[in-house]
């Protein structure tokens, strides 16, 4: 069984940073993408940032020059690097591990995501 485990949330002032990461856990054989979604209240949930194996991102044009998404494949791990925060920045954060192989699973991978995270920025 693969888990996702997120760490890196919390209360921030607008302007301030914080760093996500998630680091996914079993049987692993290999990850494709890894990404971070994120859900406000009462808003559908929508892509942050997303990264492939060999390093190449797709980061979301509200969050642009502002978040850095990075990843260390031998630890099976993402990063979510957020600087000047804003209020309109606040979800809950969510991380992605798509196709994802184990033995169990090589011809047939499958997506795993995270429990969530809650990232709340104050004016």
């Amino acid at each position: 069984q693969v888990q996702l485990v997120e760490s890196g949330g919390g209360l921030v002032q607008a302007g301030g940073s914080l760093r996500l990461s998630c680091a996914a856990s079993g049987s692993i054989f290999s990850i494709g993408a890894m990404g971070w979604y994120r859900q406000a209240p009462g808003k559908q949930r929508e892509l942050a940032a997303t990264i492939t194996s060999s390093g190449r991102t797709n980061v979301a044009d509200s969050v642009k020059g502002r978040f850095t998404i990075s990843r260390h494949n031998a630890k099976n791990t993402v990063y979510l690097q957020m600087t000047s925060l804003k209020p309109e920045d606040t979800a809950v954060y969510y991380c992605n591990a798509g196709s994802v192989r184990t033995p169990r699973s090589m011809g047939n991978p499958v997506d795993y995501w995270g429990q969530g995270t809650q990232v709340t920025v104050s004016s």
